[in-house]
């Protein structure tokens, strides 16, 4: 399940560049959203699953529709109109290091050495790629953008700490999307142009991979394997979407991989894998 959610989270970074190609950014992403957010809903349904959800689910409802598909997703695509995939990549894949140092800062847990060098490591990582992609103004600020994206990421799986699904993932995984629909589409209509939308054979593609794949089917996956391993053994598998963001993007894209990009790339993933095991560790010896 982790690594069938790796691949899947991480080929979400290639697609969305293939839909901003030929598609306003928060125009595809509330489209996707209200369709994942529908078929969740309806194929919840069928399954026996209801809406009469309890106070700490509507939480995790609201909370994951905004700081997940509203800002996480919505700074991603918007930053990806003009920066790399793999860069993007890479630095989403800094969400356990911001969770990790979050909870060290805010919430009084301790971080240990190992975890200590783990994020200085992630974070010299993502210098590495950056430095040998970020080539102006423009990609900083895209740059700048994915940042943002994942500490709203970051921020939304400190809010939902022990806040269980229960039995009513598929649901809660619609909701949360429909919530993210609701509040892309004001911006949507606000900024962009149904003009700047074309059409075209590869967008209608990406946006039906994006929509299902990554949308629907890894975030079922997620919230299962948090279900099954707890967060922090879950938010290890975040050590692989630098590697494959970048390896994805760079078969499909022909984005240009430098010796610096490799470098970064296993830098970065061991920097996450050691502040996650640093992390682990702890509760393994209780």
């Amino acid at each position: 399940m982790g690594l069938a959610f790796a691949l899947m989270w991480s080929s979400a970074f290639t697609s969305a560049k293939f839909v901003v190609a030929d598609a306003p950014p928060f125009m595809a992403l509330s489209a996707r959203f209200l369709i994942s957010g529908a078929l969740a809903c309806a194929l919840a349904a069928l399954m026996g699953q209801r809406m009469d959800l309890t106070r700490r689910q509507w939480l995790l409802v609201g909370v994951f529709g905004v700081c997940q598909n509203s800002l996480y997703l919505g700074l991603n695509f918007y930053a990806m109109t003009w920066v790399d995939a793999g860069l993007a990549a890479v630095i989403a894949s800094l969400m356990p290091l911001m969770v990790a140092l979050a909870g060290w800062l805010f919430l009084g847990e301790r971080l240990r050495p190992a975890g200590a060098l783990g994020l200085a490591l992630g974070v010299a990582g993502v210098a590495l790629v950056m430095g040998a992609r970020a080539s102006g103004a423009a990609d900083l600020a895209g740059a700048a953008l994915c940042l943002a994206a994942a500490a709203a990421l970051a921020a939304a799986t400190l809010l939902v700490r022990g806040v269980s699904p229960g039995d009513r993932v598929l649901m809660i995984v619609g909701l949360q999307m429909l919530a993210g629909a609701a509040t892309l589409a004001p911006v949507a209509l606000a900024f962009e142009s149904a003009a700047d939308l074309r059409l075209t054979a590869p967008m209608l593609a990406a946006f039906a991979y994006t929509t299902l794949v990554p949308g629907v089917l890894a975030t079922v996956v997620w919230f299962l394997l948090v279900k099954r391993i707890g967060p922090v053994g879950a938010a290890s598998f975040h050590f692989l979407n630098p590697g494959l963001g970048v390896l994805i993007a760079a078969v499909m894209l022909a984005e240009p991989l430098s010796w610096r990009d490799a470098l970064g790339v296993a830098v970065a993933g061991a920097g996450i894998l050691l502040t996650q095991t640093a992390r682990r560790a702890p509760r393994a010896a209780a």
